[in-house]
């Protein structure tokens, strides 16, 4: 099919985005009936978990034919616990949906969306809905938006309000009003309460269309009125150029509103645009939207499930794939044949022949594909752009329920991550935890419950603990001596120790011994038994680091003494100095990136503060939001994902990269003391 238009659906969480594709497919004549997210019945939101939970969890391919066009819609999650699913929506996509609701105005999830869908130079439209809703307010929610993102707001389908109620719309493309039987429209000439708010929002409209052409704005200029056709010229080129973001009022429960938008979407949504890639070689190669060349495609979500397989599903750039087809992976240089094509409706997989180049499709079973890589030919190695994996932000140690059950756990959870690669996994050989990592507590929850229901598996979350060190802060000598007589040949080592704190992470080990005291062959044995004794400190049993220690005396019995007895006789003195050189612990440091709204940068430099934070400084990063650099205690973050999430309503991110190790407070230590007592 000619026209293809890739649309992602996006927002903030329950503000009528799975509601509004509902209705698309209605309208479109996909479906009989729409299905309610509060019934559990809508095409996207198929999941086990999302049917609990009300609300989508992952991104969901809807593909369909409207009039002479292949509309694929991605539905996506609006909370940010599951932002992976609006990574994968944006990156295949060409347009941006942002659902706003009329009655509750722009909120945090929404103005990120549109934020993030500009950086990326994607079309975008605004969608306000729940219009059905008595408290909507279509003219509060559209002054907000102009407010926020200014005068690239360009309101097309209105809502005619009469007697406080909404009696139809008005669509400023044909200049025509209209009133709904159900999903069905027809001209009407109902006249809006507030005349001078209507024409005043017609002129808004027809200026914004006009400063997309010059020869629109001359005629616009002269008094001329613009034709449906010249408006349709000046949204495309508006659109496509982001100098114009048109705005819809619809009702997505009851599909009003909802002809025009798809409407729209055919007429005036760009169509898929050449990328650009990098070749085998790592120069920039431009990849046209040219099915008749070599393919290139990426794939931008993979579905690995136990029940109904892998899915791979891909947005082919140019070329075609083809069932049968030999491709090849760019990322692991290895050859793949193309087994089955789908498209997708949801969960439903419709066969298909191929994905051509613009569009959108999933191939069953793939091995060696996983999410951002790109499929091409031999012919034509190119990488092109993956999907920006939200960074993982919140930690907890993941603990199997069953003894024995770690290994099955840590596999269930490798296939959990190659659907979505905004969970990591690893274990802490230091903590002996394994730490599973997510973008919230929501997003670890949803996670545990798919170990239980697709993978039989059962396990707890814990507070990861803190990986300290102990160090000393003074010098002390002290004498190590291991004698034992047995029968035969005995056991002596005799050593004298000097230790000293150091500014260095390992061991560094001296000697002077005069005289012979403690022969030479036996220094790598007490070396050895001093870098044992390091690893666990006499506080809190963490390793110890900032030590220098030096042989200096000791003896030694020609037939006792051996490798063993000296090992043991450092270890004795090791135990006998360090209580007694001023041990104290360290604690990790991290350094904290976080990015938050203007008028929040206060309490978030006050949350930090509360953690024991230092705040190093702040800097303006554009689009009214502050970037602050900390340094702040590791055993404080642990909570600070969700601080930040309500202080900045969702609107802030952060990073944090370990720093060095401090002393710790003294209050801390005793606390972190007293709790490995209690675990022993």
């Amino acid at each position: 099919m000619s026209i293809v238009k890739n649309v992602a659906v996006v927002g903030h969480a329950s503000k009528g985005k799975t509601t509004l594709t509902e209705a698309m497919l209605n309208v479109a004549g996909v479906t009989e009936r729409m299905g309610r997210t509060t019934d559990g019945n809508t095409v996207s939101d198929s999941d086990v978990e999302e049917k609990k939970r009300g609300v989508s969890i992952s991104s969901s391919l809807l593909q369909f034919t409207y009039d002479d066009a292949r509309i694929n819609i991605i539905d996506t999650p609006g909370l940010f616990d599951f932002a992976m699913g609006a990574a994968e929506g944006l990156r295949a996509s060409d347009s941006a949906i942002v659902v706003v609701s009329a009655r509750s105005g722009l909120a945090a999830g929404a103005e990120k969306a549109f934020r993030n869908a500009g950086k990326k130079g994607m079309a975008r439209i605004i969608v306000t809905s729940k219009m059905d809703d008595e408290r909507a307010d279509f003219y509060k929610a559209f002054n907000g938006l102009v407010a926020k993102f200014g005068t690239t707001m360009c309101p097309v389908v209105v809502p005619i309000i009469t007697a406080g109620k909404v009696a139809g719309y008005y669509n400023m493309i044909d200049d025509t009003a209209y009133t709904y039987d159900g999903v069905h429209k027809k001209p009407s000439d109902i006249i809006h309460d507030d005349k001078a708010r209507f024409e005043a929002v017609k002129e808004v409209f027809s200026e914004a269309v006009a400063g997309t052409d010059d020869e629109l704005m001359e005629k616009y200029f002269d008094g001329e009125p613009l034709t449906k056709e010249d408006k349709l010229k000046g949204l495309s080129l508006g659109v496509a150029q982001g100098s114009v973001v048109p705005v819809f009022a619809l009702s997505g429960l009851t599909g009003q509103g909802v002809d025009m938008l798809l409407d729209f979407i055919k007429d005036c949504c760009p169509a898929p645009k050449s990328e650009y890639a990098v070749d085998a070689e790592g120069e920039p190669v431009e990849i046209s939207v040219d099915e008749n060349a070599p393919l290139a495609a990426v794939c931008f979500k993979t579905v690995a499930d136990p029940f109904i397989g892998k899915l791979n599903y891909f947005k082919a750039v140019s070329g075609k794939i083809v069932q049968g087809k030999t491709v090849v992976n760019s990322r692991t240089g290895k050859s793949e044949r193309v087994g089955k094509i789908v498209n997708m409706l949801g969960i439903k997989q419709n066969e298909a022949k191929e994905i051509s180049a613009g569009e959108i499709g999933a191939v069953v079973k793939l091995d060696g594909f996983k999410t951002g890589d790109t499929m091409c030919e031999q012919s034509r190695v190119v990488t092109l752009d993956g999907v920006n994996v939200p960074t993982p932000c919140y930690s907890m140690a993941i603990k199997s329920d069953k003894k024995g059950e770690e290994e099955k756990i840590s596999n269930a959870l490798q296939k959990l991550i190659e659907e979505d690669p905004s969970l990591s996994y690893k274990v802490n050989n230091e903590t002996h935890q394994s730490i599973l990592s997510g973008l919230g507590e929501q997003h670890l929850d949803v996670c545990l419950s798919k170990l239980g229901a697709k993978y039989n598996v059962s396990a707890t979350l814990e507070k990861p603990r803190v990986a300290y060190r102990e160090t000393i802060t003074r010098k002390v000598s002290a004498q190590g001596r291991h004698k034992k007589q047995s029968g035969g040949h005995g056991q002596f080592g005799d050593v004298f120790i000097e230790f000293e704190p150091y500014d260095t992470e390992e061991l560094i080990f001296a000697e002077r011994v005069v005289g012979g005291s403690v022969p030479k062959n036996f220094f790598p044995a007490v070396e050895k038994g001093l870098r044992e004794s390091m690893e666990k400190g006499v506080l809190a049993g963490y390793p110890m680091v900032g030590v220098k220690a030096t042989l200096y005396d000791g003896s030694y019995h020609p037939v006792d003494s051996s490798e063993m007895s000296f090992k043991m006789a450092a270890s004795l003195a090791f135990k006998a100095g360090i209580p007694d050189a001023g041990p104290i612990l360290l604690e990790p440091i991290v350094t904290l990136n976080a990015v938050c709204n203007d008028e929040v940068m206060g309490d978030v430099i006050g949350d930090i503060n509360k953690r024991r934070g230092r705040v190093l400084g702040m800097t303006p990063s554009g689009d009214g939001m502050q970037e602050i650099v900390a340094e702040v205690p590791e055993s404080e973050m642990t909570t600070f994902s969700t601080s930040m999430r309500q202080i900045t309503q969702g609107r802030g991110s952060f990073t944090t990269e370990f720093a060095r190790y401090d002393r710790c407070p003294e209050h801390i230590a005793q606390k972190v003391i007293a709790e490995s007592k209690n675990e022993e």
